[in-house]
C-alpha cells in the first residue's frame, strides 16, 4: 500500500475538496481519511505503523486531485518520430500530471485501421500510463469514404476523428455523425474551412496585416463549428469540438448546447493564454492551427470556461523539431508543445485569476474529459483508480526543459505557478521529484 500523507484532496466528481490521507492498495484507491478524523493512522483497519505501507509520500501543502486526462494529444507514432514517440510523449504526460491520454489518428500510416491501431495501443501499454487512441473517420484521411467505425471501436478505438484535416463534404459528416450516433461513440473535430484560409496558423487580423499576410480568419473556424453543432443537433450524434479559439465560435456552442446538442467542447492552455501579438515575439512558436486571436476571443473562451460552454482543456500537444520551427513563418509547421506546461498555466492564468477555483480546473482537466469518452477515471473516492497528480499550487518554477524529444513552446524561460510534484498511475509513481519511471 501508499500513503499519501495530510494533502489537500481534490474529488471534482464528489465536490470533495478536504485535508485528508489517501491510501492505495494495487490500483485501487482503498480510502480517503479526513485529517481532522485522525486520517489514515486513526482509521480502523490501517495500523499507524509507517512499515505497513510500502511507500508514503508526505503531501502537506501539496494538492492531490485525479490525474490529469488530455483527450488530444500528437505522439507522431509512428510516423516522424524523431519529433516524438509513444514513450517519450507518455513521459511528457506524466510530467505534466496526466495519467491517461488520447492519441490523434494523423500518423503515417494513419490510424484507420485494426494494424495500425493496434500497434499504438500496444506500445502504449510499455509505457507507464494509459495511452489511448482515436481512429480516423474517413480512410486515408480523404473525407470520403467512412472508416469501420465498428470494427475500430472493437480493437480499442476511443473514438474517432480527422484532426488536422478539416471534413468539408457536409453529406459525408452527417453520414458520419449517424453512423457515430448508431455506436454511441464520439467524433472529434478541426474545425478550419480552408477555403477562407491563405496562410494557416497566424490569425487573420492586426497583426497579420502589420506582418504582410492574410492569415486564417475567426470565419473559417466558425463556418465550420454552426455546421456541425446543427448537424449533430439533427443526427444526435456526441460531437467534440476540438482546441476552440474563436469567441463567435463558444456562443454558437453555447447556443447548440441550449437546443440540446450532444456538442462538447476543448480549448488548449495557449489559447486561453496567449493572443495574436505572441507571433511578433515568439514567431513560429506562437503558430498553430486554430491560430492565437484577439483578446477579445481570449476573454470569451474563459467566460466559456466559466459557465460550463467549453468542457475540457485539452492541450493539442504537437511536437515538432527545431529545424523545422525555424523556417520563415509561412513555411514551418503549425503547433505547440502542451503536455508538460498545461496544468500550470490552467493555475496561473484561470485560478490566480480568479476565473476558476481549483476544483474546478480539476473539472476541466480530469472529470470532464473522462465523462467524454466514459472512461473508469476522474474520481477520488474508494474504489476509483489510482490515478492521481500531487502538485503544489503556490510554487513557482521556470520552463527550462522537457520531456518530449522537442521543444517547440512559447512558454520557455516563462516563470509560471503551480508545480507537478508527483504522478500516480495504476498506484505506481511514475513521475516525482526524482525523476520519472515511465
Amino acid at each position: 500500500m501508499i500513503l499519501i500523507r495530510a494533502g489537500r484532496v481534490l474529488g471534482p466528481a464528489e465536490g470533495l475538496d478536504i485535508k485528508a490521507d489517501v491510501v492505495l492498495d494495487g490500483d485501487r484507491i482503498a480510502g480517503i481519511f479526513p485529517a481532522d478524523q485522525g486520517g489514515a493512522e486513526g482509521a480502523p483497519g490501517f495500523s499507524p505503523r509507517e512499515r505497513t505501507y510500502r511507500q508514503i509520500i508526505e503531501a502537506e501543502g501539496l494538492v492531490a486531485a485525479p490525474g490529469l486526462v488530455d483527450v488530444h494529444v500528437h505522439f507522431r507514432d509512428p510516423g516522424p518520430t524523431y519529433k516524438e514517440d509513444i514513450h517519450t510523449g507518455a513521459r511528457a504526460a506524466a510530467k505534466g500530471g496526466f495519467t491517461t491520454v488520447v492519441c490523434m489518428a494523423n500518423t503515417n500510416p494513419i490510424v484507420d485501421n485494426g494494424k495500425t491501431l493496434r500497434y499504438v495501443l500496444e506500445e502504449g501499454k510499455k509505457t507507464g500510463i494509459h495511452v489511448l487512441s482515436c481512429a480516423a473517420v474517413s480512410k486515408g484521411f480523404a473525407g470520403r469514404e467512412l472508416t469501420d467505425m465498428e470494427g475500430l471501436l472493437a480493437a480499442g478505438a476511443a473514438g474517432f476523428t480527422d484532426d488536422g484535416i478539416p471534413l468539408m463534404d457536409g453529406a459525408f459528416v452527417r453520414a458520419a455523425m449517424e453512423e457515430a450516433a448508431r455506436l454511441d461513440t464520439v467524433l472529434s473535430f478541426h474545425e478550419e474551412d480552408k477555403h477562407f484560409i491563405r496562410e494557416n496558423g497566424i490569425n487573420h487580423g492586426r497583426i497579420s496585416d502589420e506582418l504582410g499576410i492574410y492569415g486564417s480568419p475567426a470565419l473559417a473556424e466558425d463556418s465550420l463549428v454552426a455546421r456541425d453543432c446543427m448537424v449533430a443537433l439533427d443526427t444526435g450524434a456526441t460531437v467534440d469540438i476540438q482546441h476552440i479559439s474563436s469567441g463567435h465560435s463558444v456562443e454558437v456552442v453555447r447556443l447548440a448546447k441550449r437546443l440540446g446538442a450532444k456538442v462538447w467542447a476543448e480549448v488548449t492552455p495557449h489559447h486561453f493564454t496567449l493572443t495574436e501579438e505572441a507571433v511578433l515575439k515568439h514567431g513560429t512558436l506562437a503558430k498553430m492551427n486554430p491560430p492565437l486571436r484577439t483578446e477579445k476571443d481570449r476573454q470569451m473562451l474563459i467566460e466559456g470556461l466559466k459557465d460550463g460552454t467549453i468542457d475540457m482543456i485539452a492541450t493539442d500537444h504537437a511536437p515538432h523539431s527545431r529545424e523545422e520551427k525555424e523556417r520563415p513563418l509561412t513555411q514551418a509547421p503549425s503547433g505547440i508543445l502542451g503536455l508538460e506546461t498545461a496544468l500550470a498555466l490552467g493555475i496561473t492564468n484561470l485560478v490566480k485569476a480568479g476565473h476558476l477555483t481549483l476544483l474546478e480546473l480539476m473539472e476541466k482537466m480530469s472529470l470532464n474529459p473522462a465523462r467524454l469518452y466514459k472512461l473508469d477515471c476522474g474520481r477520488m473516492e474508494p474504489g476509483a483508480p489510482a490515478d492521481l497528480v500531487l502538485f503544489d499550487a503556490d510554487r513557482q518554477w521556470t520552463v527550462e526543459g522537457f520531456e518530449s524529444k522537442s521543444a517547440n513552446s512559447p512558454f520557455l524561460g516563462e516563470t509560471l505557478t503551480g508545480k507537478v510534484m508527483y504522478t500516480v498511475c495504476g498506484g505506481k509513481v511514475v513521475y516525482g521529484e526524482q525523476g520519472t519511471e515511465v
